[in-house]
């Protein structure tokens, strides 16, 4: 298995973090099996397309919430590195407090 566990949601609180404030966090490496997706399909031209970071952050969006890293933004950046059998992707970590 590339993910975790694949998810179709975010089950985090809203963070409301703007593209801006993403831009301020350092990227790090994170290995895909530990991160749980939020979305469960993906469009297949956005993933095959050669600029589809033309527009967007160059790194994946995770968030990290209750020990588990939700990989909010990046799928198709994520699957590009599992099939060139890569078990890391670069990502932007935001780390929100725990609920309990």
């Amino acid at each position: 298995m590339i993910f975790k566990a694949v998810g179709d949601r975010r089950p985090y609180p809203e963070h409301g973090y703007t593209p801006r404030q993403w831009a301020e966090i350092p990227p790090r490496q994170v290995r895909l099996d530990q991160l749980v997706t939020t979305k469960s399909n993906l469009d297949l031209n956005q993933l095959l397309a050669d600029d589809s970071t033309f527009y967007g952050d160059l790194f994946a969006h995770v968030v990290e919430w209750n020990g588990t890293l939700y990989l909010e933004d990046g799928l198709h950046r994520a699957l590009r590195s599992a099939l060139h059998q890569r078990s890391v992707l670069h990502a932007r970590v935001l780390v929100l407090g725990d609920t309990a």
